[in-house]
């Protein structure tokens, strides 16, 4: 069963990653959150991992952290939650928003997630609400959120495309608040590219 890869990247996408490991290629499949904090083409990268094995599959998922490899292994322990749900709903949370969700029964957030249905939420906050403690993710006090900026058509644009990524709105605005002050063409392309290497 394989737990970590450390080795160069070879391929990077919002959702998947190709890791080479003493020659051979390992695909793994990862949420946006870690998209988002990977080095270069051809540095070297460390994955925690989950295997997960069915009769005619062997797929790997990826997580920067032990972390949330943990809360990624709850989540698919939730009836209902398979591994590709699992990482929709961390790539459209960030973990101490997933578990400050969870452990606040907000299922009116927990459904905006794409794939998760209010039965599924119910189901995360019932079975999942006292079993974060020990996770190591620090949850996000309840009613916490971002300032409110004014963004004009193009920002927000760029903020709805990393929302189809996978972003929460508060990470999305946050991402494109950082990459507009930054040098550079602020045409949507240009914009989305630096906001997407910010977004967490």
């Amino acid at each position: 069963m394989i737990s970590h890869l450390r080795g160069a990247l070879l391929e990077k996408n919002p959702n998947m990653v190709v890791v080479d490991v003493h020659g051979v290629g390992y695909e793994v499949t990862i949420p946006v959150s870690v998209y988002s904090s990977l080095p270069a083409i051809g540095a070297e990268v460390g994955l925690y991992i989950h295997t997960h094995v069915r009769e005619d599959a062997l797929s790997l998922f990826g997580f920067v952290s032990a972390a949330e490899k943990t809360l990624f292994e709850k989540l698919i322990s939730v009836s209902g939650i398979g591994p590709k749900l699992a990482v929709t709903a961390l790539s459209g949370l960030a973990a101490p928003d997933l578990i400050a969700a969870i452990r606040n029964g907000a299922v009116e957030q927990l459904v905006k997630i794409p794939g998760v249905g209010k039965k599924t939420a119910e189901r995360m906050v019932l079975e999942l609400r006292d079993k974060l403690d020990l996770i190591g993710v620090p949850a996000r006090a309840a009613g916490a959120s971002s300032a409110q900026s004014n963004f004009n058509a193009t920002e927000e644009d760029t903020i709805s495309a990393l929302m189809n990524f996978g972003s929460t709105r508060a990470s999305a605005e946050a991402a494109v608040t950082k990459a507009r002050s930054a040098d550079g063409a602020n045409d949507f392309d240009a914009l989305f590219r630096r906001a997407l290497k910010l977004v967490r």
